[in-house]
């Protein structure tokens, strides 16, 4: 937002987001100053394994395989092998910068403890282990075998997908 102030010279308010990290910054410019231009690419790849040098993903339209480490990866607790996740990379030097599973997922329950009728009045919560490892809270009447949709920036419940 441009501001031209009663007194003193003309400046430029910003809301600037870290491509590194993915915070958001308040940032004031002075009117005229340049700034350097970073380009990005957002690419689809395919999850393919897990090893000892990090997550192994493959391009879907080259074929090209990458390894990304695990803390370059959102949401890497509901990654499971298949999954399609956007890759964000620098656009010349290619240095992949973060990668991002998609918002909700979709997964098996695998274990959890069953909920008995009367329980609680409130909104309880128990532990639930879904197929790919990662702890989820979710509501009592939720059992075994069933499949959840999760959001995975906060690793939270969403609901229960029926069918």
């Amino acid at each position: 937002m441009h501001v031209k102030p009663g007194k003193g010279g003309a400046f430029v308010r910003t809301k600037l987001k870290s491509v590194t990290n993915g915070r958001t910054i308040d940032k004031t410019f002075n009117a005229g100053v340049k700034i350097d231009e970073v380009r990005i690419e957002r690419r689809p790849y395919q999850f393919l394994y897990q090893d000892d040098l990090g997550y192994n993903f493959m391009n879907q339209e080259t074929f090209e395989q990458i390894s990304i480490q695990k803390d370059l990866i959102t949401g890497v607790d509901f990654l499971k092998e298949g999954d399609m996740v956007d890759v964000v990379s620098h656009a010349d030097s290619e240095t992949v910068l973060y990668s991002e599973v998609p918002v909700k997922v979709t997964l098996k329950i695998t274990y959890t403890e069953p909920g008995l009728k009367g329980d609680t009045a409130t909104n309880a919560t128990k532990p639930a282990i879904v197929e790919t490892g990662a702890t989820v809270r979710v509501p009592l009447f939720v059992n075994e075998g069933e499949l959840i949709e999760i959001d995975t920036r906060d690793g939270s419940y969403v609901g229960r997908i029926k069918g």
